[in-house]
């Protein structure tokens, strides 16, 4: 039910019968009505006194005596210099409430035909999913939950990237150093087990390094490449991939295990998927535990030489060109960017040539209308490259792609850093989220008559409510420092707050013997109620704005909104023990119909609403 609309629709009829004057759908500008006045909808009437000649009070006065006269779903008017508020009839309320509870899809939007491809997660074989991927993933997660619930039909896909030198540091510390032994045989989780390899490579490397530095080459690369006035630490700091690349011999090993890769070595290539492996079903139990799945998997090891034909197809059209040593480019100065490098001077790809390939692919497989690639802002300048380039050689998809981009997450003692081993693990931060729900929840009671399996299923979801609501309440193009303390609070704007909205409502609803029918009621709408109900009726407007914007943290907010609003009506209004049957059964619809919403709510953004707490 969209009362904006409808509101709209008798505004216009009633100007063209007052004034004989057709306003246009941009100057039909109808709002909430600010807390301080008395109202529900606000109508600005600014935009009529030019053609009108007449002045705003005039006009608001004029226009709301005629609503109220001629329109039953209008009681009253007010006029606050030149705004017309309007309150709307109690007999319109209960309808609207009852249409709420009658549509159960309500804020579900009808099939748009469009397909929408939605990219997020994209992590690397060589360590388990941490803290920041957690941010990728719920917002690529809730996107595709948002985009489905706006009428889209969604593929969520992710690119594993499972081939590279970083990957082959793990293999080789593997190779060194475990013996042989598997994560079964370590009682390690996969993902995790693969990457303490990673971490003993670096551990590895900067022994091997430290050494060097001491040594009459090291010393003799500092002497002579050193700047005047640099320091050997800051030197040999920025030197350490030019010393990986042409000195090390750990370095030297991992460069010879990827050509070993690349050229199809037998061995190399059966260590590579077995470590592989046991990382993908570590990830599937992190996916899992968070609530998540993809459609469409893509491997960097298939699509890493894709791309090409596409960059020779550009250069034979002089889209690029080729410079003297064999390399091909692209001139974006036009766009407002720089020359771009698209294959290198032996012929081999760059991220952007497979991406580039791997986009024409996607649009071939699954015809979309938009796709959305769900990465950080440090890659905002290879997405606008990247689309450019597209746009320049007319692929007919370019102008549907987006990148949301979104900010980091910082720890409160600084950034993390994986090889050193300084980041916050998904899983482990999942458990730590989950057993501080479970003392919470112990401490509190009210649950000791449940199963153990209930109650820990119920631990999990005010759990993980918790981390993914302060996860997602954050806009996501503001980078975010993650306070553990702060995002295990169980008050405030906090996921376990909105979820305690809804247990007392399924409180109620175990103790309530009736129905939620408000047809029949004939009291008073009360003003809390009323604030309940419209924003109840803002909640498609709410699910179009976090698709325009690509932000879910409008549907956060928004139910953080109803929840509070709901607690009040809650400890000022008697439920079950109200004056009469048929407020009680009113009072129920409301709740009912509060409930409703904000599960759905809080289902865009991955959270499962518990029943107790």
């Amino acid at each position: 039910m969209d009362i904006v609309a409808q509101l709209q629709s008798d505004i216009r009829l009633a100007i063209k019968d007052i004034y004989a004057y057709d306003i246009s759908d941009a100057h039909l500008i109808i709002n909430p009505t600010k807390k301080e006045f008395e109202g529900e909808y606000t109508f600005v009437v600014f935009p009529l006194v030019k053609a009108l000649k007449k002045s705003p009070q005039d006009i608001a006065d004029t226009l709301g005596k005629y609503l109220v006269e001629h329109n039953d779903s209008i009681d009253a008017y007010n006029v606050i210099k030149g705004f017309l508020n309007l309150s709307l009839s109690n007999d319109l309320w209960i309808n609207i409430l009852q249409y709420f509870l009658d549509n159960k899809n309500y804020g579900q939007f009808d099939s748009n035909g469009k397909k929408i491809l939605i990219e997020f997660s994209s992590p690397n074989t060589n360590k388990p999913l941490h803290l920041g991927h957690i941010r990728n993933i719920l917002l690529g997660w809730s996107m595709s939950k948002i985009a489905e619930a706006n009428g889209y039909e969604v593929t969520k896909t992710k690119v594993v990237n499972d081939r590279g030198i970083a990957i082959c540091k793990s293999m080789l510390a593997w190779r060194k150093y475990a013996d042989g032994k598997t994560p079964e045989d370590a009682g390690v989780k996969g993902d995790h087990y693969v990457g303490q390899y990673y971490v003993q490579f670096e551990k590895a490397f900067q022994e091997e390094y430290k050494t060097w530095q001491a040594s009459a080459e090291g010393e003799k690369i500092y002497n002579t490449e050193a700047k005047e006035n640099v320091d050997s630490d800051s030197f040999y700091k920025k030197y350490k991939n030019n010393y990986f690349n042409n000195y090390s011999t750990l370095g030297k090993e991992a460069k010879e295990m990827l050509l070993q890769w690349e050229s199809g070595d037998e061995q190399t290539k059966q260590l590579w998927a077995t470590m592989n492996g046991w990382v993908y079903a570590g990830f599937d139990k992190t996916y899992e535990q968070m609530g998540v799945s993809f459609d469409d998997i893509v491997y960097e090891s298939d699509t890493y030489l894709l791309g090409k034909d596409l960059i020779q197809d550009g250069l034979d059209k002089d889209i690029f060109y080729k410079k003297d040593d064999g390399s091909i480019w692209v001139n974006l100065e036009d766009e407002g960017l720089d020359h771009k490098i698209l294959l290198r001077s032996d012929g081999t790809s760059v991220y952007m040539t497979q991406d580039l390939g791997t986009a024409r692919v996607r649009y071939e497989k699954y015809g979309f209308d938009k796709m959305t690639y769900v990465v950080g802002d440090e890659q905002d300048y290879h997405f606008q490259v990247l689309f450019e380039i597209l746009k320049k050689m007319g692929e007919s998809y370019a102008d549907d792609l987006y990148h949301l981009s979104y900010g980091m997450v910082d720890l409160t003692t600084g950034k993390m850093k994986s090889r050193e081993g300084t980041i916050v693990d998904a899983d482990d931060l999942m458990s730590e989220v989950i057993a501080t729900a479970r003392q919470s929840a112990e401490e509190r009671g009210g649950i000791e008559g449940l199963t153990d399996e209930k109650r820990n299923e119920i631990y999990s979801k005010i759990g993980l409510s918790a981390l993914k609501y302060f996860i997602i309440k954050i806009n996501p193009r503001k980078r975010m420092t993650f306070n553990p303390a702060e995002s295990l609070d169980m008050q405030g704007a906090t996921g376990p707050y909105i979820q305690n909205a809804y247990v007392r409502i399924q409180s109620i609803k175990r103790r309530y013997d009736g129905a939620a029918d408000v047809k029949s009621y004939s009291g008073n709408v009360e003003s809390l109620e009323k604030d309940i109900l419209s924003s109840i009726v803002a909640y498609p407007e709410a699910l179009s704005e976090a698709m325009e914007k690509y932000d879910p943290s409008v549907i956060a907010n928004y139910c953080y909104t109803l929840a509070k609003s709901f607690h009040r009506f809650y400890h000022e209004y008697s439920i079950l023990n109200a004056e009469t049957a048929e407020i009680k059964q009113y009072r129920y619809g409301v709740c009912i119909a509060v409930a409703n919403i904000l599960e759905k709510g809080m289902n865009l953004l991955g959270i499962e609403m518990p029943d107790y707490m």
